[in-house]
């Protein structure tokens, strides 16, 4: 078999790029590991309607579970800030259905003209002269080769397909959080609000949140700062979720259905995402937001712009990473900026005491956030809190 574009992962990253190089005309493969595309969910499901906006993706209430006015961050001391959906940041604004999303954006590659094949595992590269001219894959137990000039890697955290070629996929403790979160039905939650809570109390170096799923049901989860794990301790991250569970009643009264777990890159994207043959998009990439941990709309946009690289790159027979360093130089411009951005929070939070929360809930609680802004924050800490001021001068 022969395909001019193989993409690995049919997640939104890969399917996304699948279908941006077949709309160009071009031959691709799309493969997916696991039996179903969509399952198991890996996120909390949060999307912002902005980021839908620029993806040109019209919402369908089929892959709508519920949509959030806003946000409300709990300090350790419980005082609550309100956020509305326009400053809550990429993840609020609607609650999907991963499942039907995922399968959406992977019938939209079908359409396009890409063939899918599920139950598909790569395992690993065919290379001639130090290029890579195919793939080795495990499919339906059967092991078989394919030959391609171009492979787009979006198989998630330290992808092996860009290790396979020669990208150092590895990440340290600190740049991981480890997550947990389970689907929850007969809890009471506000329907319309995602949940934050934030400080040591309930998360080392991470969060706990709460995001509505219609009626009873809600997503209730956990990220962790790999590096503030305790050693010798599996499981850390389902613990303490359990712990914040019992202690809060509303949702300690509610059943579990499903539970789900993995890590999440919150540090900056990989150095180089393009290599001769090849380019790496999605969680692969790192480009989930380093603050929140949410990657679904980079993930669609890096992805768009991998496929139509991939389909000039057919066009012109040009595979070196020179030619593929287009992509990057695009996603940078669309996104790079913003990363960086979300890094320096992502440092400064995590490096915040709980008394430090506490003062910053204290100084904001009461505000109008649509029209507070950047600098009716700064008005209100100096007013209250000045001496939390220093923290975010590197932002």
């Amino acid at each position: 078999m022969r395909y001019d574009v193989v993409v690995v992962g049919a997640g939104p990253a890969g399917s996304s790029a699948a279908r941006e190089a077949a709309l160009k005309g071009t031959k691709v493969l799309l493969l997916e590991k696991r039996q179903e595309i969509g399952s198991p969910v890996r996120c909390a499901e949060g999307v912002g309607k902005a980021g839908l906006e620029k993806c040109e993706i019209k919402p369908d209430p089929k892959w709508i579970a519920c949509e959030m006015k806003g946000a409300k961050l709990h300090s350790p001391n419980d005082a609550v800030v309100e956020l509305s959906e326009s400053l809550a940041g990429n993840e609020v604004g609607y609650v999907l259905e991963r499942k039907i999303f995922d399968r959406e954006l992977a019938a939209m590659a079908a359409e396009a003209g890409a063939e899918i094949t599920v139950k598909s595992m790569v395992t690993g590269l065919i290379k001639k002269d130090g290029k890579i001219k195919g793939i080795r894959v495990l499919s339906n137990g059967e092991e078989i080769g394919i030959e391609t000039d171009l492979v787009i890697a979006a198989d998630g955290v330290e992808s092996k397909v860009a290790r396979w070629a020669g990208i150092d996929t590895s990440l340290k403790l600190k740049d991981m959080e480890s997550c947990a979160q389970y689907l929850m039905a007969g809890v009471e939650c506000e329907p319309d609000y995602t949940h934050f809570y934030i400080g040591s109390c309930y998360s080392p170096g991470g969060y706990v949140w709460v995001f509505p799923k219609g009626g009873t049901k809600a997503n209730v989860g956990i990220g962790v700062l790999g590096s503030r794990i305790p050693k010798g301790s599996p499981g850390f991250a389902k613990r303490l979720l359990d712990q914040f569970i019992e202690k809060h009643s509303h949702y300690a009264k509610g059943k579990r259905l499903e539970l789900i777990g993995g890590g999440v890159p919150v540090t900056s994207p990989l150095e180089r995402s393009v290599a001769d043959n090849l380019m790496v998009v999605g969680d692969a990439a790192r480009h989930t937001d380093p603050a929140t941990g949410g990657g679904i709309i980079n993930g669609i946009r890096g992805g768009r712009l991998a496929g139509k690289v991939g389909a000039e790159a057919v066009e012109e027979q040009n595979f070196s990473q020179v030619f593929l360093s287009k992509y990057e130089r695009a996603w940078k411009e669309a996104f790079g900026d913003s990363l960086e951005r979300s890094l320096l929070v992502k440092d400064v939070l995590i490096n915040l005491d709980d008394p430090s929360f506490d003062g910053i809930a204290d100084s904001l609680a009461g505000y109008g956030f649509e029209e507070l802004g950047l600098l009716g924050i700064i008005d209100a800490l100096q007013e209250k809190h000045p001496e939390l001021l220093e923290v975010f001068e590197s932002i």
